[in-house]
């Protein structure tokens, strides 16, 4: 009897939390995010980091796992063994894994569980078809299709190219991409083995644990999408200016608005959240006032400047989080837009006179961007747009009442950005 490698358990123990991860996701509606603490508390961090990237990339590609799958299902199966087939089938034709190895470990993590015991059997013999087809079949399978809602909404919105080009987008997955504090861009870039995008982020070639890149510890860089990083450039804070974030956590723009000097005070209803930007101060060496509060609820003003990143549906973030269709539907959005109207009307409250109001969503749907700074305009006849200037924006990126829209098939050659509407608007 071949004796069992200490790589294979660990192979083993992270398969099993990605299933957990992935089920916390397709069953319970959790994001990863918020799942990844409770179910790979146990873990190593080497079998946490191979969890994490099978759940993502399972969740990522399980539309087309659902086309190979599909000839060889009669019926739907439960849940639990369907995220289990998706799981095998991108290792095995996605990921190139050795088929026997993953067929062999998913069965046994079936068998082990009293409510899958019975579906190990029909896994086994799909897998094992599946393996037979390998990558040819799979590589011609089109790109992930977002679900219907989604999609529906995208194509009424910017076309069927565009549509398909921001799916092959989340298909591709994101680089990471940093913010210098007050290294130089280029200087930082060489020490981390990366490239200065054109708006000043620095995009990374390579992975490898966060923590442990060079200058982390010592707060010269945080992580932050290069579309997250421009509405405070486009705020161009200047030192000594009052500066509200108003919904701040995780704190990236925090981080950037103190980094420019200005007198920053923060502010997010999660005490979670805030905990997490009140360590990435203290990481960084930066200041500001944090505040846990409800924002619609919060009195404070005469800001000269107040960025508001408001609630949204996050579809922007579907090449760096995957999960996200899977985990909430787009359903009524009509309370979340409603909450974005209360939340411009308290940020342009909190502004002084002539103060500048940065209003961004991490969304692809004019809802929650174009048509939220037009109707904006309508309950504040006082404030106007700010056309963004910039030698990084490109032709198309600003629409006709000058706010900048940022798709995620946009720098397709550089790896795409995350999805965004950002508007400056001047009290």
């Amino acid at each position: 009897m071949q004796r069992r490698r200490p790589e294979d358990d660990v192979e083993q123990e992270a398969r099993r939390a990605a299933l957990r991860l992935i089920g916390a996701v397709t069953m319970e509606r959790r994001l990863l995010s918020d799942a990844l603490p409770r179910e790979t508390a146990a873990l190593a961090p080497a079998e946490r980091a191979r969890a994490q990237r099978l759940a993502t990339e399972t969740l990522r590609w399980a539309d087309r796992a659902d086309r190979m799958l599909g000839p060889h299902l009669r019926r739907r199966p439960p849940q639990q063994a369907l995220d289990a087939l998706r799981l095998g089938t991108w290792e095995i034709c996605g990921d190139g894994a050795a088929p026997h190895g993953v067929v062999d470990a998913l069965v046994g993590l079936m068998g082990q569980d009293r409510q899958t015991r019975n579906q190990a059997g029909m896994v086994n013999a799909i897998l094992r078809r599946l393996a037979e087809a390998g990558h040819e079949a799979w590589d011609t399978l089109p790109v992930p299709r977002l679900p219907r809602p989604l999609r529906k909404r995208l194509l009424a919105a910017w076309g069927r190219p565009a549509a398909e080009a921001m799916e092959a987008a989340h298909a591709a997955g994101a680089p990471l991409d940093v913010t210098p504090k007050d290294v130089d861009a280029a200087t930082l870039a060489a020490r981390l083995g990366g490239v200065v995008l054109p708006t000043g982020s620095v995009r990374l070639a390579r992975g490898g644990q966060v923590s442990a890149l060079p200058g982390y510890a010592e707060g010269d860089w945080w992580v932050q999408d290069a579309a997250a990083a421009l509405p405070v450039r486009l705020a161009d804070p200047q030192p000594g200016e009052r500066a509200l974030d108003l919904c701040a956590a995780p704190g990236g723009k925090t981080l950037q608005l103190a980094a420019a000097g200005a007198e920053v005070t923060a502010l997010d209803l999660s005490a979670a959240r805030m905990r997490r930007l009140e360590d990435n101060l203290a990481r960084c060496g930066l200041r500001a006032e944090t505040v846990v509060a409800d924002a619609l609820d919060w009195n404070g003003g005469g800001f000269d400047l107040v960025l508001l990143d408001a609630p949204c549906s996050a579809t922007g973030t579907i090449r760096r989080h995957p999960d996200l269709p899977h985990a909430k539907a787009l359903g009524d959005m009509e309370p979340l837009l409603e909450l974005q109207r209360a939340l411009i009307d308290r940020a342009v409250a909190a502004l002084r006179p002539g103060g500048r109001l940065v209003f961004c969503t991490c969304s692809i749907l004019p809802e929650e961007g174009e048509a939220q700074v037009h109707s904006a305009h309508a309950r504040h006849p006082r404030l106007r747009t700010v056309r963004p200037e910039a030698e990084w924006i490109e032709e198309g990126w600003v629409d006709k009442q000058g706010g900048l829209r940022l798709r995620p098939d946009y720098w397709p050659e550089r790896g795409g950005m995350d999805g965004f509407y950002i508007a400056v608007l001047r009290g």
